[in-house]
Protein backbone atom coordinates (compact mmCIF):
# COMPACT_ATOMS: atom_id res chain seq x y z
CA UNK A 1 0.00 0.00 0.00
CA UNK A 2 0.89 3.45 -0.65
CA UNK A 3 1.16 5.86 2.83
CA UNK A 4 -1.01 8.44 0.76
CA UNK A 5 -1.65 9.80 -3.04
CA UNK A 6 0.03 12.95 -2.19
CA UNK A 7 3.47 11.67 -1.11
CA UNK A 8 3.09 9.28 -4.27
CA UNK A 9 2.39 11.84 -6.48
CA UNK A 10 5.93 13.33 -5.06
CA UNK A 11 8.12 10.92 -5.05
CA UNK A 12 7.29 9.95 -8.72
CA UNK A 13 7.84 13.72 -9.31
CA UNK A 14 11.41 13.89 -7.68
CA UNK A 15 12.58 9.85 -9.14
CA UNK A 16 11.63 10.82 -12.53
CA UNK A 17 13.04 14.28 -11.83
CA UNK A 18 16.57 12.88 -11.54
CA UNK A 19 16.34 10.07 -13.62
CA UNK A 20 16.33 7.30 -11.12
CA UNK A 21 13.29 5.84 -12.58
CA UNK A 22 13.28 5.89 -16.84
CA UNK A 23 10.37 5.13 -19.05
CA UNK A 24 11.30 4.29 -22.28
CA UNK A 25 8.18 2.37 -24.20
CA UNK A 26 9.96 2.74 -27.13
CA UNK A 27 13.51 1.12 -26.47
CA UNK A 28 12.96 -0.85 -23.75
CA UNK A 29 15.54 -2.29 -21.24
CA UNK A 30 16.20 -5.93 -20.57
CA UNK A 31 16.17 -7.39 -16.81
CA UNK A 32 18.64 -9.67 -15.53
CA UNK A 33 15.48 -11.80 -15.56
CA UNK A 34 15.82 -11.83 -19.28
CA UNK A 35 12.03 -9.79 -19.87
CA UNK A 36 11.84 -6.81 -21.51
CA UNK A 37 10.73 -3.35 -19.57
CA UNK A 38 9.96 -0.10 -20.53
CA UNK A 39 11.12 0.73 -16.96
CA UNK A 40 14.21 0.96 -15.27
CA UNK A 41 13.99 1.81 -11.64
CA UNK A 42 17.55 2.63 -9.90
CA UNK A 43 16.72 4.61 -6.32
CA UNK A 44 20.38 4.42 -5.08
CA UNK A 45 20.31 7.55 -7.59
CA UNK A 46 19.03 9.67 -4.73
CA UNK A 47 21.63 9.83 -2.59
CA UNK A 48 23.57 11.83 -5.04
CA UNK A 49 20.88 14.54 -4.98
CA UNK A 50 21.10 15.82 -1.11
CA UNK A 51 17.84 17.65 -1.52
CA UNK A 52 16.11 15.13 -3.04
CA UNK A 53 17.92 12.66 -0.60
CA UNK A 54 16.83 14.32 2.63
CA UNK A 55 13.07 14.37 1.07
CA UNK A 56 12.73 10.58 0.72
CA UNK A 57 15.00 9.99 3.95
CA UNK A 58 12.34 12.65 5.87
CA UNK A 59 9.35 11.19 4.32
CA UNK A 60 10.22 7.64 4.96
CA UNK A 61 11.20 8.27 8.25
CA UNK A 62 7.93 10.23 9.44
CA UNK A 63 5.90 7.44 7.56
CA UNK A 64 7.54 4.61 9.55
CA UNK A 65 6.82 6.41 13.04
CA UNK A 66 2.75 6.76 11.77
CA UNK A 67 2.62 3.55 10.30
CA UNK A 68 4.54 0.65 12.60
CA UNK A 69 5.29 3.33 15.78
CA UNK A 70 9.68 3.60 15.86
CA UNK A 71 11.54 0.62 16.31
CA UNK A 72 14.42 -0.06 17.87
CA UNK A 73 16.32 -0.84 14.90
CA UNK A 74 16.32 -0.29 11.18
CA UNK A 75 17.38 -2.96 8.87
CA UNK A 76 18.45 -2.23 5.44
CA UNK A 77 17.84 -4.79 2.76
CA UNK A 78 21.64 -5.21 0.76
CA UNK A 79 23.01 -3.66 -1.28
CA UNK A 80 20.79 -0.98 -2.99
CA UNK A 81 19.02 -0.07 0.62
CA UNK A 82 21.97 0.14 2.69
CA UNK A 83 22.62 4.18 2.45
CA UNK A 84 18.99 5.17 2.21
CA UNK A 85 18.34 2.83 5.60
CA UNK A 86 21.38 4.23 7.19
CA UNK A 87 20.03 7.78 6.38
CA UNK A 88 16.05 6.63 7.99
CA UNK A 89 17.70 5.38 10.92
CA UNK A 90 20.00 8.48 11.33
CA UNK A 91 16.94 10.86 11.16
CA UNK A 92 15.22 8.79 13.71
CA UNK A 93 18.16 8.11 15.88
CA UNK A 94 18.16 4.69 15.56
CA UNK A 95 20.49 1.77 15.66
CA UNK A 96 21.11 0.49 11.98
CA UNK A 97 21.95 -3.17 10.36
CA UNK A 98 21.78 -4.15 6.83
CA UNK A 99 21.07 -7.80 5.74
CA UNK A 100 22.94 -10.04 2.90
CA UNK A 101 20.81 -12.10 0.47
CA UNK A 102 23.14 -14.89 2.02
CA UNK A 103 26.08 -15.39 5.08
CA UNK A 104 29.08 -14.42 4.10
CA UNK A 105 30.94 -17.55 3.58
CA UNK A 106 34.14 -16.34 5.24
CA UNK A 107 35.07 -14.39 8.20
CA UNK A 108 32.13 -14.71 11.30
CA UNK A 109 29.87 -15.58 8.11
CA UNK A 110 27.35 -13.23 9.05
CA UNK A 111 24.22 -12.28 7.09
CA UNK A 112 22.99 -9.50 9.15
CA UNK A 113 25.68 -7.09 9.38
CA UNK A 114 25.78 -5.01 12.88
CA UNK A 115 24.17 -5.12 16.43
CA UNK A 116 20.66 -6.76 16.80
CA UNK A 117 19.50 -8.18 19.85
CA UNK A 118 17.02 -10.98 20.24
CA UNK A 119 13.06 -9.24 20.66
CA UNK A 120 13.66 -5.73 19.26
CA UNK A 121 11.27 -4.14 16.79
CA UNK A 122 12.25 -3.73 13.36
CA UNK A 123 11.21 -2.03 10.35
CA UNK A 124 13.14 -3.16 7.08
CA UNK A 125 13.91 -0.23 4.56
CA UNK A 126 13.64 -1.06 0.74
CA UNK A 127 14.90 0.76 -2.13
CA UNK A 128 12.59 -0.87 -4.51
CA UNK A 129 9.93 -3.82 -4.76
CA UNK A 130 9.77 -6.01 -8.07
CA UNK A 131 8.75 -9.59 -7.22
CA UNK A 132 9.64 -9.36 -3.56
CA UNK A 133 11.56 -12.11 -3.16
CA UNK A 134 14.87 -10.52 -2.07
CA UNK A 135 12.79 -8.02 0.59
CA UNK A 136 11.39 -11.19 2.05
CA UNK A 137 14.27 -13.24 1.73
CA UNK A 138 15.85 -10.53 4.43
CA UNK A 139 12.56 -10.54 6.58
CA UNK A 140 13.34 -14.23 7.03
CA UNK A 141 16.47 -13.97 8.21
CA UNK A 142 16.35 -11.41 10.59
CA UNK A 143 12.97 -13.24 11.82
CA UNK A 144 15.67 -16.16 12.47
CA UNK A 145 17.60 -13.78 14.60
CA UNK A 146 14.72 -13.64 16.43
CA UNK A 147 13.75 -9.85 15.42
CA UNK A 148 10.35 -8.71 15.98
CA UNK A 149 9.83 -7.40 12.11
CA UNK A 150 6.68 -4.82 12.15
CA UNK A 151 6.62 -4.15 8.83
CA UNK A 152 8.85 -2.92 5.40
CA UNK A 153 8.94 0.34 4.08
CA UNK A 154 10.34 1.04 0.35
CA UNK A 155 10.19 4.16 -2.17
CA UNK A 156 8.59 1.97 -5.29
CA UNK A 157 6.90 -1.12 -6.05
CA UNK A 158 6.09 -1.87 -9.41
CA UNK A 159 3.24 -3.57 -7.92
CA UNK A 160 3.33 -6.80 -9.22
CA UNK A 161 0.58 -8.87 -8.65
CA UNK A 162 3.61 -12.03 -7.82
CA UNK A 163 5.09 -9.50 -5.36
CA UNK A 164 1.19 -8.73 -3.46
CA UNK A 165 0.65 -12.45 -3.26
CA UNK A 166 4.67 -13.54 -1.70
CA UNK A 167 3.79 -10.60 1.05
CA UNK A 168 0.35 -11.76 1.94
CA UNK A 169 1.87 -15.16 2.23
CA UNK A 170 4.84 -14.08 4.13
CA UNK A 171 2.38 -12.31 6.24
CA UNK A 172 4.84 -9.00 5.66
CA UNK A 173 2.96 -5.65 5.77
CA UNK A 174 4.58 -3.45 2.75
CA UNK A 175 4.17 0.58 2.89
CA UNK A 176 5.95 2.42 -0.09
CA UNK A 177 6.21 6.12 -0.69
CA UNK A 178 4.91 5.34 -4.44
CA UNK A 179 3.82 2.96 -6.88
CA UNK A 180 3.45 2.03 -10.61
CA UNK A 181 0.04 3.65 -11.28
CA UNK A 182 0.98 6.80 -9.63
CA UNK A 183 3.96 7.10 -11.34
CA UNK A 184 1.85 6.55 -14.70
CA UNK A 185 -0.04 9.81 -13.28
CA UNK A 186 2.29 12.00 -12.78
CA UNK A 187 4.23 10.98 -15.84
CA UNK A 188 1.57 11.61 -17.71
CA UNK A 189 0.10 14.86 -16.53
CA UNK A 190 3.66 16.27 -16.57
CA UNK A 191 3.87 15.29 -20.29
CA UNK A 192 6.66 13.37 -19.61
CA UNK A 193 4.72 10.44 -21.50
CA UNK A 194 2.09 10.36 -23.77
CA UNK A 195 -1.56 8.92 -24.30
CA UNK A 196 -0.15 5.73 -26.41
CA UNK A 197 2.54 5.38 -23.99
CA UNK A 198 0.77 5.35 -21.39
CA UNK A 199 -1.27 2.61 -22.40
CA UNK A 200 2.18 1.02 -23.74
CA UNK A 201 3.39 1.17 -19.91
CA UNK A 202 0.19 -0.09 -18.73
CA UNK A 203 -0.16 -2.87 -20.68
CA UNK A 204 3.04 -3.96 -19.42
CA UNK A 205 2.69 -4.23 -15.65
CA UNK A 206 -0.28 -6.19 -16.15
CA UNK A 207 2.11 -9.27 -17.68
CA UNK A 208 5.51 -7.98 -17.60
CA UNK A 209 6.82 -11.52 -18.47
CA UNK A 210 4.70 -11.96 -21.46
CA UNK A 211 4.54 -8.50 -22.71
CA UNK A 212 6.47 -7.74 -26.26
CA UNK A 213 7.19 -3.98 -27.14
CA UNK A 214 6.03 -4.76 -30.95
Amino acid sequence: MIFNKDTARKTAEVLLQVNAIKLQPKEPFTWASGWKSPIYCDNRIVLSYPPIRNYIRETMAKQIEKQYGKPDVIAGVATGAIGIGMLVAEYLGLPFVYVRPEAKSHGRQNQIEGHLEPGQNVVVVEDLISTGKSSLNAVRALKENHANVKGMMAIFTYGFQISKDNFEKEHVHLTTLSDYESLLEQAFNTNYISTKEQAILASWNANPAEWNAN
